[in-house]
Parts: C-alpha cells; structure tokens; sequence
C-alpha cells in the first residue's frame, strides 16, 4: 500500500475526540502482524513494542480529530452543538456551514449537512451578523423529530465531525483529518517498511487519544512505557500561502519535514532536534526549521512526564480545517528520516 493510500485509509476513519476506537482497531490490525506485542492502555492509548535492542525510543502521534458534541436535539430533529475540544471555538473559523457531517453514534454513524439559516429567510438582525455563533449553527440529518433522530442513533454527547472526500490536487492530498493521521500513516509505513533487525533502538509507538482537548492521553504514558528519548509527529505549519507573512511562518509545503525548537507550551530537546538535522543532511533529506507560537503537541505531555522530546512535523496547510493539506513529498522525506534515525549507528 502506498503512503497515499495508508494517509486516506486513516482520514476516512472517524474519530472524534474521546471516539478514537475505529482508528485504533485499524491500527492495532496493522501493527500486530510486525509488531512484539499491541496493547490499549485503561484511557485508550494504542501502544506498540516494536522490538530492537538499545535505548528505549518512542514513536507518537495522536488518534483524534476536530469536532463537535451534541449538546442537545430539539422537537424537529436538529442537532445542536458544544465544541468537542477545550475552550469555545468561533464556528466559522473551523466549521463552515454546508460542510458534510458525520454524527458518531453509539452504535452506528449518521450522516448529515452543518447548517444555519440563509438567503431570504434571514431576518434584519441576522442579515447584519458578520460571523456565525453556536447558536445559528446546527446539523440537519434530514429527519422531522426528536423521536426519529434518536431512532436513527443520535444521542446527546455524540461525536460530530465533518465528512468531505480525500481529495488530491497532483502532489498534494487535502480533506480532514491530516491533523494527525499523517503521521499515524508515517509510522504504520515505517514498520512495514523496516527491517526490524537493523533497529538501533528498542522501539515502542504510542497513538494517544484526546490530544485535541489538552494532551489528555499522552499524558498518562510514561508508567507504560519509560522511555529514553521521544520523538512526537504532528502536523505542521507552513507561511506559504497569501495573508500570511514569511517572517512569522518561513515553512513552506514540500520543504521537508519541520524540526520544531519551541511552541507554545515547551522547548523542544536540543539534542535529539540536532540529531536529527545531522542526520538529515547526510542522508540528503530536507528538513526545515520552526518556531511555533499558537500551537502545541503530545510532546510537551512527554517531556513534563521526564522523557526528552523532539517534535517533528510534516508541513500542513489549513490546520484545523476540513481541507487541511499535505504534499506527498514531505510524507516520503519525514518516512525516509524517521528510517534513519531507527537505524542508523
């Protein structure tokens, strides 16, 4: 399987926030086959001991997606929302009306359309509204009750996430959910790509839920595994697109993967950050380098738990979107440096 195939595989996966099961189950079937030993820890975490000889590395990278939660369902069958991860989000920011949606039920999911009130409809004061609030923003499942909705699965604390195609555009694939199934995708590749008896470290990879809402599961790891040395995936940011300035961004799609010096929570470790730019260099592999402000990874969770961290990240456009976007070759080049770094003495 490509890695295009492996990255689609996984975005078509739902997994909000606190519902990262599905992708779990997809990952554990991957993983076993080469793997030592697949376990879940008692919050979800998915951890994998990959097997080799040397200090203990850990490979993670967190399961869950942007969403809502139903927060309640009124007598016609609309869904109303809360945001599923910490703080309140503007919805127009991350969400845009007429976006296909996804309700992860109990059971079963449901499909549906994000909707608010438009056109000729719109009265005075909504007319004059310049952005949409939660409360003219809701999911229509096409049904005409509260009693059918629930007889369709919806319940109140449900999952909501949007649901567009995996699209590609020549190198480059967008849709949601590359936040962070890219790098779940980059890990699977690597194990299945590696022989696993040129390991030069004892390798486990961790895929954490409800990052989203605060580090929440990486924050219970080091009890399972007492790690030597992290490095944390995650997607990046890139400054390459109009509005935004290269002096405050200067990464770009197709550059290479982002060796990340601080974000908004922690310095990331120096040496294995340097390590892994030597590296690179020798091996040819581009590589860029970033400081972000408003932003935040697994990583922070590792390294106030007492294990050293690096955070690499395959270069994003759109974060946080339902049209987030990666080029194929930064996938390849982060795959091909995470290769050497488990391998090479």
């Amino acid at each position: 399987m490509s890695s295009f195939e492996t990255l689609r595989a996984l975005m078509e996966i739902p997994g909000p926030t606190g519902q990262e099961q599905q992708v779990m189950a997809w990952l554990r079937e991957r993983w076993a086959p080469k793997a030592e030993r697949v376990w879940t820890t008692k919050v979800g975490n998915l951890l994998a001991h990959i097997g080799g000889r040397g200090p203990i590395l850990l490979l993670q990278a967190h399961a869950d997606e942007i969403g809502f939660v139903v927060k309640s369902i009124d007598a016609n069958g609309f869904l109303w929302l809360a945001n599923a991860q910490a703080g309140v989000a503007n919805p127009t920011k991350r969400y845009p009306a007429g976006q296909p949606a996804l309700v992860v039920g109990r059971h079963q999911t449901i499909e549906g359309v994000f909707a608010t009130a438009t056109g000729h409809i719109l009265n005075a004061h909504q007319r004059q509204k310049d952005a949409l609030e939660f409360d003219d923003l809701f999911v229509d499942i096409g049904v005409a009750s509260r009693a059918e909705a629930f007889e369709r699965g919806v319940h109140v604390g449900a999952g909501v996430i949007w649901n567009p195609p995996v699209r590609r555009l020549g190198t480059r694939i967008y849709g949601k959910a590359i936040d962070d199934r890219v790098s779940l995708a980059i890990m699977t590749e690597l194990l299945e790509s590696t022989d696993l008896n040129d390991l030069r470290y004892d390798l486990y990879f961790a895929a954490t839920v409800q990052e989203e809402i605060g580090l929440a599961g990486a924050s219970s790891l080091r009890p399972d595994v007492d790690a030597d040395l992290a490095i944390a995936l995650d997607n990046g940011l890139v400054g390459d697109i109009p509005t935004v300035s290269e002096r405050d961004m200067p990464t770009v799609l197709g550059g290479g993967p982002t060796l990340v010096h601080k974000d908004h929570y922690v310095h990331y470790d120096v040496n294995i950050i340097w390590k892994l730019a030597d590296l690179a260099e020798q091996q040819g592999i581009p590589v860029q380098h970033a400081v972000y402000q408003q932003f935040g990874s697994d990583g922070a969770a590792l390294i106030r738990q007492g294990i050293p961290a690096a955070l690499l990240a395959p270069a994003t456009r759109y974060t946080h979107s339902a049209f987030e976007m990666i080029d194929e070759r930064d996938i390849d080049h982060t795959l091909a440096l995470l290769a050497a770094f488990v391998t090479t003495r």
